[in-house]
């Protein structure tokens, strides 16, 4: 197996993509926020002290999409042409979902799992105040789409 981001000599770094031409790309990501049932009740009626958690969490997701080569030293500078954060309040758990758009030479894999993973802690810090057990769990690449590799989805997904 070869990985991308290490040369001959075994060392990282960042891949050089000059070369790509720009193609339409798309990925989602998805995780689970779980909290206590009395939280995923007050989620669903709007009763949590700080206020309108989804759209906290949505616009977190979306400003983390657009800064994530500030924080994996070797994603490049890209344009998110589009970002979607959608959170929904179930049964067991918050559930996440972003989908990163481009027209750029690589992929928003990383955009996209880096806006579910903000928007999961911006949850976490809406509601920690009153459960102190909520936990970010499942994050995941669930699909992607143009570029050289095609596209994905993962299974069961």
């Amino acid at each position: 197996m070869k990985f991308t981001h290490l040369n001959s000599d075994g060392r990282a770094y960042m891949v050089d993509v000059t070369e790509k031409t720009p193609t339409i790309r798309t990925a989602t990501a998805k995780g689970e926020v779980t909290c206590s049932p009395e939280v995923l009740e007050a989620l669903k009626s709007g009763t949590v002290p700080k206020g309108d958690v989804a759209a906290v969490a949505r616009i977190a997701g979306i400003a983390a999409a657009k800064k994530t080569p500030e924080l994996l030293p070797l994603a490049h500078i890209i344009g998110v042409h589009g970002c979607a954060v959608e959170v929904e309040f179930g049964d067991s758990a918050v559930e996440i979902e972003a989908t990163v758009r481009t027209a750029d030479r690589t992929g928003v894999e990383m955009e996209a799992l880096t806006a579910v993973t903000v928007a999961a802690l911006a949850v976490v810090d809406m509601v920690k105040g009153v459960d102190r057990s909520a936990k970010i769990e499942n994050c995941r690449i669930t699909a992607k789409s143009g570029g050289r590799s095609g596209d994905w989805v993962r299974d069961g997904e």
